[in-house]
């Protein structure tokens, strides 16, 4: 004996057992319009009676929502690991699936778009300026991490306190250990984070009456093979210096190695500091003393202001979070304080 299939249950079913209009039922599946204490328990009580379950891909027509949230990045290493960590933690809590895309094509991929996405958290140097304005005018909600908004686009920035912090760290290398010829290994050129950190260097020499060489500011492009690449280069050269100051954590790394293939003793004959406090730089020989940026914070905040553009509300234009100076042995002090 064969059974007939059940006909499967329909919003109308349910708006017929309610006593509801079916829009009234979407209006509450869909949390598109508020309706009253009394009709959404009847509605419950039919759509549990009935054994309805809403299809999600329904819903999303309905209401033009993916419930979904974009990451672009422009390349995938050990930094982000925290920050992706604060990312999940805010969209799972919202409700929300999280895509990533890594890409150096700085265009905005279809997975990512509007038609996936409900939104986008751009890192920096990920997107064109033309297509983050394109996306904007499109009225797309973004969130940019660590980079400036291009100019007359009113898209909410979270980024870290950089200069001050710099300087604070070019201060203690002058003042507690006596460097005088201090190297800055700088990101990328259009990277904002290091032009700051840059100027935070340049103020801290400024400070104490050291010159500027030109000669000590090369390349680290946040990379350990270039900057292990450079401070080869210096030494073969002969170019005297008696600290690094690397601006991220990475580049400190890679000017660790070279050092210590030149035979050259850290720290004492040459200090070395970075930016950031990735997970490595307590681990690395020997501990390097750096900047601790709030990665995951940040990762957290950006999130946060996504899903209030998303939910159409208030997000600041900027949040800049606080930094701190980590000291541990590289510089040549005892250990961290």
């Amino acid at each position: 004996m064969t059974r007939s299939k059940p006909s499967s249950v329909t919003i109308r079913d349910v708006a017929r057992q309610a006593k509801v209009s079916v829009a009234t039922v979407s209006r509450y599946i869909n949390r598109a319009a508020p309706v009253s204490s009394e009709v959404a328990a009847r509605v419950q009580a039919a759509m549990a009676n009935l054994k309805f379950v809403p299809h999600a891909s329904a819903q999303r027509l309905a209401t033009h929502k993916t419930n979904a949230l974009g990451l672009l990045v422009g390349s995938l290493h050990d930094f982000f690991s925290p920050m992706f960590t604060g990312i999940e933690g805010v969209t799972n809590a919202a409700g929300f699936d999280l895509l990533i895309s890594s890409s150096h094509q700085k265009e905005l991929p279809l997975t990512l778009g509007p038609h996936n996405t409900d939104g986008l958290l751009v890192f920096w140097d990920s997107l064109s300026q033309a297509s983050l304005r394109h996306a904007y005018e499109q009225a797309f909600p973004i969130v940019l991490i660590h980079q400036s908004p291009p100019e007359g686009l009113a898209i909410p920035c979270v980024t870290v306190e950089n200069q001050a912090a710099s300087r604070r760290l070019v201060d203690h290398l002058i003042e507690a250990h006596g460097r005088r010829r201090i190297v800055f290994l700088r990101g990328p050129a259009d990277n904002e984070d290091s032009w700051r950190r840059e100027t935070g260097y340049r103020q801290a020499l400024d400070a104490h009456g050291l010159p500027f060489d030109q000669r000590l500011v090369t390349a680290g492009d946040y990379d350990r093979a270039v900057a292990e690449a450079s401070i080869g280069r210096l030494l073969k050269a002969g170019v005297e210096f008696d600290a690094v100051f690397a601006a991220d954590d990475d580049t400190a790394v890679g000017a660790l190695a070279a050092l210590r293939a030149a035979g050259r003793q850290v720290p004492e004959e040459v200090s070395v500091a970075g930016f950031d406090d990735q997970r490595i730089s307590a681990y690395v020989s020997p501990p390097l003393t750096t900047v601790r940026a709030p990665t995951e914070e940040v990762g957290r905040q950006a999130a946060q202001q996504l899903v209030n553009l998303v939910r159409h509300k208030p997000a600041e234009p900027l949040i800049l979070l606080p930094t701190e100076l980590v000291i541990r042995r590289s510089c040549g002090c005892a250990g961290e304080a």
